[in-house]
């Protein structure tokens, strides 16, 4: 009798089991008609008999193809949902971007009485900082910290949500601080927890940091974890110290999406266009991970930074044949700059004009800074207006800020520099003055830049020997480019500019861009 009661069960279990793994396929291959008809037939073979970890899987399967109404309603026909199906619905709106339903889900769990896993939080924190927006970083705390601070317990996942939720939105200080207080709070370094933070040294520029939890990560002995390797790669690359980042990558036993596009954008920081292509050609040479737009994204500022125009302007137009990837908006931003910086402005503006979607700051800007740089007047009013249009209150219109407490040594130092510099062959580029001036007045008014109040104040502040690190939102002008170049001769000083397009090392009146940005 025992034994004729096998067969009832077995299929059940079989069925249910096979129907999980063919929704696990229809996942990883983004396929809605393989996954629609896996549920079909669980319906069909198992009825009201659906397992937990099946309904589990369709949940996850609509909320990962993002199709919030399935997502949904698989979710609201399970009897008794467990936390697993909460946090695939919770995870899936909050990738795609509706935080509102997140959150939601996650207050409907909570009052169901069931306790989030160490995956639920990363999530809804994720949704609670989108809905924050247009301050992320000032809001998360009402919300994302008003969950945390109710929480009996902490563990290294609750710490690293934190810490996820503020560097993910423009709050690296805060992230840092969260940081802090999990180790002051005697949690142990974990690899979730230092590539984490490792992204916010990143976002501050802070190589001596990201050091720091480097040297955290070899004495853990978790450095070799490609999670926090591939967090290295990107926190040095971002950072300028290439040969640090380079080490990192070629030590690394196992390599993902992550660590190669780190690597590959670590050169294109630097404008090292064909170290960048060696790298991707590996890449596909290796076979074992694909592209996805990110990769294409730093291949094409690569060769825009590194002069690889027909390289580059090849790989734009091939990349949705070779690798199935449509260029988006990113894609185009570079090419516009590709083309704009070898003088093409012309065919640049064609491209523009034949864009899918409506062009952004980003591709407008790059159309300006290439009709600036080569005199194109016409052309870059078009853009200029353009640019208006979209963000009248760009930052970039401002400088001459005279609020700093130290702004007289400030000025008195750039004047000393300044007839230095003009003593030795410098002339002021009066171009890039933006105001309607006399020709004496244009020439002080280039002297205000920010950039060179933020290098007078490095040299006035930062002990001799130490490199001057000045991270910029806007690209370099030609005029502050040769100002820095003297500067670092005249005083013996490596300074070091990040702009908004790549780094520039100034040394004994040279830069290692060799004036190509």
């Amino acid at each position: 009798m025992c034994r004729a009661a096998a067969p009832v069960a077995a299929p059940l279990a079989t069925d249910a089991q096979l129907l999980a793994a063919a929704v696990e396929a229809a996942i990883a291959s983004r396929s809605a008609r393989l996954g629609r008809a896996a549920h079909a037939r669980a319906l069909r073979l198992l009825a009201a008999a659906v397992p937990p970890f099946l309904r589990a899987h369709l949940v996850n399967l609509y909320s990962k193809l993002d199709l919030p109404r399935p997502a949904a309603a698989a979710l609201a026909s399970d009897p008794s949902p467990t936390v697993v199906s909460y946090t695939a619905f919770i995870s899936g709106a909050a990738q795609h971007g509706r935080p509102a339903p997140a959150l939601s889900a996650f207050a409907a769990m909570l009052r169901l009485g069931l306790r989030p896993n160490d995956f639920t939080f990363p999530s809804a924190f994720k949704a609670a900082a989108a809905v924050a927006a247009p301050r992320p970083a000032a809001a998360i705390g009402p919300q994302a910290r008003a969950v945390f601070n109710g929480m009996g317990v902490r563990n290294s996942v609750s710490w690293c949500c934190m810490v996820v939720a503020y560097a993910q939105n423009g709050g690296e200080e805060e992230a840092f601080s969260v940081y802090l207080g999990a180790r002051r709070a005697g949690e142990e370094p974990t690899d979730f927890m230092v590539s984490s933070v490792l992204t916010t040294c990143a976002g501050l520029l802070g190589l001596e940091l990201g050091r720091a939890l480097h040297a955290v990560a070899v004495r853990s002995c978790i450095d070799a974890n490609i999670f926090v390797a591939s967090a290295l790669v990107d926190m040095y690359g971002k950072c300028g110290g290439i040969e640090d980042a380079e080490q990192v990558f070629f030590e690394m036993p196992q390599r993902n999406l992550v660590t190669w596009n780190a690597m590959i954008g670590s050169y294109a920081h630097i404008g090292d266009a064909r170290n960048a292509l060696a790298v991707f050609d590996d890449m596909i040479k290796c076979g074992e991970t694909a592209p996805n737009y990110i990769t294409l994204v730093n291949v094409l500022a690569a060769c825009s930074r590194g002069g690889l125009t027909r390289e580059g302007y090849e790989l734009f137009k091939t990349m949705n044949d070779r690798f199935g990837i449509k260029p988006r908006i990113e894609h185009y931003a570079c090419v516009v700059d590709l083309l704009g910086r070898a003088g093409m402005e012309e065919q640049a503006y064609e491209i523009i004009q034949g864009m899918p979607m409506r062009p952004s700051i980003s591709v407008w800007g790059a159309l300006l800074g290439a009709c600036k740089m080569h005199g194109k007047t016409e052309l870059g009013r078009i853009a200029a207006e353009k640019l208006f249009e979209l963000d009248p209150q760009d930052s970039g219109n401002h400088a001459k800020d005279t609020k700093h407490e130290m702004n007289n040594e400030i000025q008195a130092l750039l004047a000393k520099l300044r007839s230095q510099m003009q003593a030795a062959g410098y002339m002021p580029d009066t171009q890039y003055a933006l105001y309607d001036l006399e020709e004496e007045e244009k020439e002080s008014e280039v002297f205000q830049h920010s950039e060179k109040l933020a290098l007078a104040f490095g040299l006035i502040c930062i002990p001799p020997g130490v490199p001057i690190r000045i991270m910029k939102n806007l690209r370099i002008c030609a005029d502050c480019h040769r100002a820095f170049k003297f500067i670092s001769g005249i005083a013996g000083r490596e300074i070091i500019v990040r702009d908004n397009n790549r780094f520039h090392h100034f040394q004994n009146y040279e830069c290692s861009c060799k004036d190509y940005w």
